[in-house]
């Protein structure tokens, strides 16, 4: 059998599991092949499998539901989507090198303002990590981000040099459902002083709250400079 990388192998599940649908192998409404099935036909961990399979819910070609399986939806459902992808991949995808530097990461006492933007309750303890992640060493990305410690108790303990917290989050705490708001606003000025741009340089924010089975996981504000980032995507009917 021939080796390829998480990255290539998840792709692969990935386009095997679209070509069956487009060609009607899996019908609306039927199960398809689960994770664990997965693992054993492709001979990859669970981790990748789960991955190609997210990506597909994500684009509305499946539902997955929880401790039943994985079902193949409608064909042709339009729908307002955001996929979570690890940036990390994407540079990595683009032959490129990402790195990341920590700035802050600790535990603190959450705010008013922010539990009820979370749905924690006043003054409950909240994990907050301010990371910049650069693409062969321009700064990219300035993440602002709180996490709830009971969906994800050693979050402060992952090495974030490492691993993106987006990476490590959707390992522990897999994601039904997110909120999002994109806007180009003006950066904070440590945000600019962060990611090396003028106060002035329009920015693309993103804010975006997930959480699963009704408990919040994150929220977090995702800053990129607007000269370095660009939002690009299909539609096919």
């Amino acid at each position: 059998m021939t080796y390829l990388p998480p990255a290539a192998a998840y792709a692969h599940i990935k386009n095997y599991l679209k070509e069956g649908l487009s060609a009607g192998r899996w019908p609306p409404g039927t199960l398809m092949p689960s994770e664990s099935e997965l693992v054993t036909q492709f001979s990859v961990s669970r981790m990748t499998a789960n991955r190609a399979v997210r990506e597909l819910q994500a684009e509305g070609l499946v539902e997955r539901v929880q401790g039943v399986g994985t079902f193949a939806t409608q064909p042709y459902r339009a729908s307002s989507t955001l996929t979570i992808r690890d940036l990390h991949d994407e540079i990595t995808e683009r032959g490129h090198r990402h790195r990341s530097e920590v700035h802050l990461a600790r535990a603190e006492a959450v705010s008013e303002t922010l539990a009820q933007r979370m749905g924690l309750p006043a003054g409950s303890e909240v994990f907050h990590t301010l990371i910049v992640h650069s693409e062969n060493g321009v700064p990219l990305l300035c993440e602002d981000r709180y996490v709830n410690p009971a969906r994800a108790p050693d979050y402060l303990s992952v090495d974030f040099t490492r691993t993106t917290p987006t990476n490590y989050l959707l390992t522990v705490a897999p994601l039904w459902e997110a909120q999002y708001s994109i806007e180009a606003q003006l950066p904070t000025a440590e945000e600019a002083q962060l990611l090396g741009v003028k106060p002035s340089e329009p920015c693309l924010i993103v804010v975006r709250r997930t959480e699963s089975q009704g408990s919040p996981i994150t929220l977090a504000r995702l800053v990129h400079p607007g000269s370095r980032y660009t939002i690009e995507g299909s539609f096919k009917p």
